[in-house]
């Protein structure tokens, strides 16, 4: 049986899960991102498999959506997308922290994967936490500094007034090439990194994905095993079955492996 908690640390609303009778154990954690405009519960299914295999599993709210949602922001999200992704990372040391302190996780078995936006914050958060052990990008992207030019240039060419001065929009860039895994792949660290994308993705597109992976490639020629890209030629912006299982494996074999401990010990 699966136990799922509604819980909030700090500012940060989240759904914990983990098997009931490891609920109070030392587990393996996997921290599950959503995506834009989505939410925490969106992704049960997820957390419920990974719970099964013997995780403890946390899907946060990221800043602005789901229990963090406020009438003032809805409306103009799209012009907090980087302050999102850059909350978001800070709240994931928040939250290994709390169940750390917890003695409820094994700090040297943990994982984090995302869908989209969530993605993007996965690898952002991967030039950040060296604690990071393995990780999952579904239709995500490493580019940070190339998407947000993107980004502004296309609300420049709509017309639409920036919400931020050059100064601060300066600043912003400062911070998102710190976080920027596409110019410093150095910091992978040859950590087992698995990427989905649909070939049919009309919001991240596939090539933003695709070429960052053909490009760190050299960086996993000892280990191989570590890197995979999984292409869906029929996919858009949605992950599929596949994707999902594919996601849970990943976790178990890099994850899980070694601490299959806390499952047959618990069942005995």
């Amino acid at each position: 049986m699966i136990s799922v908690e509604n819980k909030q640390i700090g500012e940060i609303p989240l759904l914990h899960l983990a098997r009931a009778n490891l609920f109070d154990k030392k587990l393996p954690l996997v921290i599950f991102i959503h995506g834009f405009m989505s939410a925490k519960e969106h992704n049960l299914h997820y957390a419920y498999l990974l719970a099964e295999k013997g995780f403890r599993v946390l899907l946060p709210d990221c800043l602005y959506h789901g229990e963090r949602r406020s009438e003032e922001t809805s409306s103009h999200l799209q012009f907090h997308f980087w302050e999102i992704v850059l909350q978001t990372i800070s709240d994931l040391n928040d939250l290994k922290k709390y169940y750390e302190d917890k003695q409820l996780i094994d700090s040297e078995k943990i994982g984090v994967v995302g869908t989209s936006m969530g993605g993007i914050v996965t690898l952002g958060a991967l030039t950040q936490y060296s604690w990071i052990h393995s990780a999952v990008s579904l239709m995500g992207m490493p580019y940070y500094e190339m998407l947000a030019k993107a980004q502004i240039a296309e609300l420049k060419n709509q017309g639409k007034e920036l919400p931020m001065e050059q100064s601060a929009i300066n600043e912003l860039f400062d911070r998102l090439r710190e976080r920027d895994l596409s110019l410093q792949p150095e910091k992978l660290m040859g950590r087992p990194l698995l990427f989905w994308h649909g070939k049919r993705d009309n919001i991240v597109p596939y090539s933003y994905a695709f070429d960052y992976y053909e490009s760190i490639k050299k960086h996993y020629q000892q280990t191989p095993q570590l890197l995979q890209f999984i292409s869906d030629e029929k996919a858009d912006h949605k992950v599929s079955r596949e994707g999902l299982l594919k996601t849970v494996e990943w976790f178990e074999k890099h994850l899980l492996s070694s601490s299959m401990m806390y499952v047959t010990s618990a069942e005995k």
